[in-house]
């Protein structure tokens, strides 16, 4: 089991790590850590953002492997390999979570998308002369 916990500790300092350089801004772009939804890497400015939302996330991901590898080193039996396993779920459901605010942060900061084609809200262009007014 030290191998287990060996590895989930190397998992808790890289998502611990990455949390602090991402609330503090300071996570450079890169394709590795970090959020990579296609609205976080269209800019610099939105990648910054959505790993300082996701960061809390992360960081508590980590202190959750952590303490599945705590719990590795030093359990026996079936507690030995059911609570690392359960700690490394919840943390990925954790980081997902982050993600996932992250993604809803950029969404509230952008720009309202324009009604394209013809001009009008009617669903269809053939529909564009119906919505006109009445002469």
């Amino acid at each position: 089991m030290f191998v287990v916990a060996l590895l989930l500790f190397v998992l808790s300092a890289v998502a611990v790590v990455t949390g602090v350089l991402g609330l503090t801004g300071t996570l450079p772009p890169n394709r590795i850590f970090g959020i990579h939804s296609d609205r976080a890497v269209e800019t610099e400015e939105n990648y910054r953002l959505a790993n300082r939302v996701a960061a809390p996330t992360g960081i508590a991901a980590g202190v959750l492997l952590a303490a599945g590898g705590g719990v590795a080193m030093v359990a026996t039996g079936v507690t030995a390999f059911l609570v690392p396993a359960l700690a490394v779920l919840i943390a990925v459901f954790t980081l997902g979570a982050g993600a996932a605010a992250a993604e809803k942060a950029l969404v509230a900061i952008a720009p309202a998308e324009k009604t394209g084609g013809c001009g009008s809200s009617c669903g269809s262009c053939s529909l564009r002369d119906t919505c006109a007014p009445a002469n």
